[in-house]
């Protein structure tokens, strides 16, 4: 096979190497070169990459604005997240001179060659994760070099040796994950909460269900200033306990001392978050994930203005918001905080979301935790949901073209992949829609609202709870029993496709015929008579492929089957959309003999039929994402 790294010529890239190593130490050269730019180029031209995700342009000098690549507010590369996105080749120790990253994330691809020695000049990294690729040779010692990191995944790879000494001199690891490797010797004194070293034979045994998981339920970390303040004040009782004996006024003073240090330990408590202290640095970052004040909210969405409301959800109310810097952001203003399971839950739960990074799932970029609120900040969407895209010709807009709407639903299958395949623990969004799926300048299909639901309903995500969801979206069983899987994901994605095609909402498609679900039994009816072309958005004005809508109808069949177990994967799904396997899956289909359901005597013949039957209340909730 032809080794096409990319369209750079190698040739540039080594001249602007060159260049490079011969200027000064700023941003820019004399001579206008960026050398950010020259780094990420020469990590490009290290990796295969097949789909062209890496579209960076060699004579740019600015990378802030390129594909899955973050910048500070002052212009320099944070974070680099590819994950899941095919790559192959190796990764150059050209990455350790992006000196300003604070997290680098190449899970789930297929990246092989030795782990560069250099990643240990990044003094700033907080977060490395290189899970799920064949990185083979030894973890290099200069890892224990980062003072600074708080999560390292180098999990399920083809890792050698000893792992070495020096990360034990990292205190503030929160996640170690060197499971599934080939790891030996002993394992150093490493000081993280979470350590994972299964599946390591000459560790753990030949047994790989072996149990090599060390959790540390440390408590939050106080600063020093805390801790010996809780000292002084066991002997302050002591003599507080003298001075009472000989006079009632030393008593009421040093009453009011320690009274006055409890309320300030109160006040104080209720600011930590992620094991900091806002007082000692009010911009602490986690990864890629920043801490903001409420105040700085406050200000950004104009004191909460109605005016700039861009949505209202089950989850809160959001808000469109200009930061300080120029940058405009969405915050999501979360309702029902007391839900949240204490500080270290949410804590927990946050760290999770923040970690799932694809280039079709929104992107948290931070939060802000007080007493009495809970805020998440997200970039801002300029092409809003696709609901609000498809009548977009009401407010003048042209409406959706047929390519950019099999785009969308192209787009929007992947990011559920992620979610549902390749997150661990996995996520299911629970909610699957038009109006939850937000379009990025270039119409990117964004799923929004992912990790929202687990993260304000602490029951595990595939087990019974309140039904939640939107009329016509939910899936039968989800219906029937408050059972959420990833099939339910798949029956609301079916949902969606058809949503796209017909340009209407399913919700207000019902509420035009007085009937609920009569989307679905509609297509249905359509496709049987062959009249395809009748449901098709009329806004379209015939321009469509009629192979490509035909295909697009049975997909959205197969994920509607009342089955969930009948159901395609969300990997399946984007492998018919790209044209691979959907005959012989549909053929299967129609051959398959439906078995009876647990939960109802006789499946209905139609979705509305099943909706009119159901015993349940619904909750016709819009938990639309910020848009």
């Amino acid at each position: 096979m032809e080794n096409k790294v990319n369209s750079c010529p190698l040739w540039r890239v080594h001249f602007l190497v060159l260049a490079w190593l011969g200027s000064s130490s700023a941003t820019l050269s004399p001579t206008g070169i960026n050398y950010e730019v020259v780094a990420l180029m020469v990590i490009k031209s290290a990796l295969h990459d097949p789909y062209n995700v890496l579209d960076w342009d060699i004579n740019s000098v600015d990378p802030c604005g390129w594909r899955m690549v973050t910048c500070t507010p002052d212009g320099h590369v944070s974070a680099l997240g590819l994950p899941s996105q095919g790559l192959s080749g190796t990764l150059s120790p050209g990455i350790g001179n992006l000196s300003y990253l604070q997290s680098v994330l190449l899970q789930n691809n297929d990246i092989s060659g030795s782990i560069p020695a250099s990643i240990g000049r990044l003094e700033k990294l907080q977060t490395l994760d290189l899970s799920n690729n064949t990185f083979s040779g030894g973890i290099p010692s200069s890892l224990g070099d980062l003072v600074n990191l708080n999560y390292l995944r180098l999990n399920n790879n083809s890792l050698t040796g000893p792992c070495p000494d020096s990360l034990s001199n990292i205190d503030g690891l929160t996640l170690v994950d060197l499971s599934y490797n080939n790891l030996s010797g002993p394992l150093p004194k490493i000081s993280a909460r979470t350590l994972k070293f299964t599946g390591n034979p000459l560790i753990c045994g030949e047994n790989a269900n072996t149990n090599c998981t060390t959790v540390l339920p440390e408590p939050l970390s106080f600063p020093p200033d805390t801790l010996k303040g809780e000292q002084e004040s066991e002997t302050k009782h002591h003599h507080v306990a003298i001075a009472f004996a000989s006079s009632f006024g030393g008593a009421f003073f040093m009453v009011m001392v320690v009274g006055i240090f409890i309320w300030w330990r109160y006040r104080h408590n209720q600011q930590i978050f992620f094991d900091v202290n806002d007082h000692h640095d009010p911009e602490v970052c986690l990864g890629h994930l920043r801490r903001y004040t409420f105040k700085e909210l406050w200000t950004a969405t104009y004191h909460f203005s109605s005016k700039n409301i861009l949505g209202r959800g089950g989850f809160g109310i959001v808000y469109k918001g200009c930061l300080n810097d120029g940058t405009l952001v969405a915050v999501k203003r979360l309702k029902d905080y007391n839900a949240v399971g204490g500080e270290i839950q949410f804590q927990t739960e946050v760290e999770m979301i923040s970690l799932a990074i694809h280039r079709n799932l929104l992107r948290l970029c931070g939060f802000c935790s007080t007493e009495n609120e809970r805020l998440l900040v997200y970039p801002y969407m300029p092409n809003g949901s696709v609901a609000s895209r498809l009548k977009d010709y009401i407010n003048g807009n042209p409406a959706l073209d047929w390519s950019k709407r099999k785009r969308i639903a192209l787009g929007t299958a992947r990011g559920l992949v992620y979610l549902h395949e390749q997150c661990d623990p996995k996520i299911i969004h629970r909610d699957v829609k038009a109006a939850n799926i937000l379009l990025d300048e270039d119409f990117e299909a964004v799923v929004g609202d992912f990790g929202l639901a687990k993260l304000l309903d602490h029951r595990d995500s595939h087990v019974t709870t309140a039904v939640r969801g939107t009329v016509g979206h939910i899936a039968p069983e989800y219906l029937s029993t408050g059972q959420s899987s990833e099939k339910t994901d798949v029956f609301g994605f079916g949902i969606l496709l058809l949503e796209l095609i017909t340009g209407e909402k399913a919700l207000d498609f019902g509420r035009i015929a007085n009937q609920k679900g009569v989307m679905l039994d509609w297509v249905n009816k359509l496709h049987k008579e062959g009249k395809l072309n009748q449901m098709v958005d009329k806004d379209l004005k015939g321009n469509f492929d009629c192979i490509e809508l035909e295909e697009m109808v049975k997909v959205a069949l197969l994920c509607t089957r009342f089955n969930p177990l009948e159901r395609p994967r969300m990997s399946e799904v984007v492998r018919m959309l790209e044209g691979d396997g959907l005959a012989e899956k549909w053929e299967a289909s129609q051959t398959v003999e439906t078995p009876r359901f647990r939960y109802m005597e006789k499946p209905p013949l139609r979705y509305s039929d099943y909706i009119e039957e159901s015993s349940l209340v619904m909750e016709a909730m819009e938990l639309s994402g910020p848009r």
